[in-house]
């Protein structure tokens, strides 16, 4: 996938920063990971304000941050925890992780940011995204293939998604992607770590079917538009498979990237 696909949705500030505004209300989050993430939100802020100046300093750190504040990337997080680095729109935020689901096909990681929009990835896919101007709900993979299968295979592997998304009661979206091993890109939100010793994927996807009352009306123009190829960066030495980095897309217009933080000796987190 061309990195300017991410990079000319980055300079759309007014989307980046109202998606990352809609709070998730906090009845939906479970108490124990509510004390666990409230933790790692007070260390990280404390932390930032530290070493921000200025009286409004904590206006311009609290929100992980809305802006390309160095300090995300330079604060000295608890390491007790386990945060994303997350990009959109030019904008730098940092999830904390809250919790992590069982699950057949592998544990859920659920992600909390500041403003409470939650993000669940299972072996670096996007399962879930609360929170934020779209969301996918109830996400359903089917048989994805491992990232090394993946890598060894000779043509693109087929898999497919169902999803829920809102706005527009979208339900039982389904998608056929295919994936792909492509070389690493020229430019990226990648931070810290080499991109050619990592192993880099392209997902896409192939066809799909509108669903629910945008399907029954058709209220909802932009739902029938393919999503942008998604993009992850995986480390596949001594036998593991961690994604560390990925591009994806909620919607057309909303598109992100995270990775894992922070950079650890040997990329290893």
């Amino acid at each position: 996938m061309p990195a300017r696909a991410f990079s000319s949705l980055s300079k759309r500030e007014p989307i980046a920063a109202s998606a990352w505004l809609k709070i998730v209300p906090l009845s939906s989050v479970p108490v124990h990971v509510k004390i666990q993430v409230r933790a790692a939100v007070l260390s990280l802020v404390a932390t930032l304000s530290a070493c921000s100046a200025g009286g409004n300093a904590i206006l311009q750190t609290l929100p992980y941050a809305y802006g390309r504040n160095l300090g995300v990337d330079n604060a000295r997080l608890n390491p007790n925890f386990r945060y994303l680095r997350v990009t959109l729109g030019g904008r730098v935020a940092l999830l904390a992780l809250g919790n992590l689901d069982s699950h057949a096909q592998g544990p859920i990681e659920v992600w909390y940011s500041a403003e409470r929009e939650v993000l669940r990835l299972q072996n670096g896919r996007l399962v879930g995204a609360v929170g934020l101007t779209t969301e996918w709900r109830d996400v359903s993979l089917s048989e994805p293939p491992s990232w090394s299968a993946a890598a060894r295979a000779s043509q693109a592997s087929l898999w497919t998604r169902a999803r829920d998304i809102m706005p527009g009661y979208r339900f039982g979206v389904k998608d056929v992607l295919s994936l792909r091993v492509v070389a690493a890109p020229m430019r990226s939100e990648l931070r810290g770590l080499d991109p050619q010793r990592l192993t880099w994927f392209e997902e896409r996807v192939e066809s799909g079917s509108i669903a629910g009352l945008a399907a029954i009306f058709g209220n909802e123009p932009s739902a029938d538009l393919p999503l942008l190829p998604a993009r992850y960066a995986v480390d596949l030495r001594a036998g593991a498979e961690t994604v560390v980095y990925a591009e994806q897309c909620l919607a057309p217009d909303l598109c992100f990237t995270w990775q894992r933080w922070p950079v650890r000796a040997g990329g290893q987190k």
